[in-house]
């Protein structure tokens, strides 16, 4: 059988060909039916071909979403556990005394001081004067000083000064002091340049101080524990007067401090003597926190 165009008779085969490709633009493979006139088939969509490819299928599910590890939500347990509160030392009362750290106190400390000299005729040590005195004083308290890569093993850094320091009879007690030195070593190897310098062992517990000076640290030059008090003009010859102000006795070591010391509180005794023997001294401390 042929079919007749406006140009001639197309054969068979030629008219089998055209109704393929006309299946073709209709997306016949997955949309529509094509009969063998080349018409759609019953209940076939006549939408163009673009429709389709830019739109899914209505019947098409959208996929179900896949949940990671970390997109589960957390099961809440039957006991939760309440966080603790951050340590705070002033919370952990009167023996703890990290609790003391801050606190500075300031009162009155009566001084009793004996002045010795070589002065006698045979050259040996005697008594040349006693004085007593009160001064305003202050005591502080502090974390543990730090220096380089040692820190002061003491349960709190330690402060005393009673007068002016550059009067006669002041006193000064420090624990610690943080010094500095060179940044190399005898070997030229590099170190850090500061250093800790402890003087005092202090021991504490529930509201008693029990302190010893173990090392003035007179060799390093750096004395801090110090008594001021007048000298004379000429060594034995106090007619000669004394030089003004006074003159610096570092203290030896087994001097003492010793009381109650609590956070409102502060009733502490000491007594000593300096390195170069010419003075004793003995003094009680009261003061009230501030």
């Amino acid at each position: 059988m042929s079919v007749m165009t406006g140009g001639g008779v197309v054969p068979g085969f030629t008219r089998a060909r055209l109704i393929a490709a006309v299946c073709l633009g209709l997306m016949s493979a997955t949309l529509t039916g094509c009969g063998d006139d080349g018409s759609p088939k019953a209940g076939a969509s006549t939408a163009p071909a673009s429709t389709f490819v830019s739109s899914p299928s209505a019947s098409a599910s959208p996929p179900e979403p896949t949940l990671s590890v970390t997109d589960v939500p957390a099961t809440e347990s039957d006991d939760p556990v309440t966080p603790s509160p951050p340590d705070d030392p002033a919370s952990d009362g009167a023996s703890d005394a990290s609790a003391l750290w801050g606190k500075a106190y300031s009162g009155t400390a009566d001084i009793s001081v004996d002045v010795y000299d070589y002065c006698d005729a045979d050259g040996s040590r005697r008594l040349a004067d006693s004085q007593s005195y009160s001064l305003d004083s202050t005591l502080n308290l502090s974390r543990p000083r730090t220096g380089g890569d040692e820190t002061e093993n003491n349960p709190f850094s330690l402060l005393f000064a009673a007068g002016d320091p550059s009067r006669a009879g002041a006193v000064s007690f420090w624990s610690s002091a943080v010094s500095t030195a060179s940044g190399q070593d005898l070997a030229g190897n590099p170190r850090d340049p500061q250093v800790l310098l402890t003087y005092w062992d202090l021991g504490w517990s529930d509201g008693e101080l029990d302190a010893r000076l173990t090392d003035p640290h007179t060799q390093e030059a750096v004395a801090l524990n110090l008594l001021n008090w007048s000298s004379p003009v000429v060594a034995c010859r106090s007619d000669l007067g004394q030089l003004p102000g006074g003159y610096p006795h570092a203290l030896a070591s087994g001097t003492t401090l010793n009381g109650q010391l609590d956070d409102s509180t502060a009733s502490l005794t000491a007594e000593g003597s300096s390195t170069d023997s010419l003075i004793e001294f003995h003094f009680a401390f009261e003061g009230t926190a501030s």
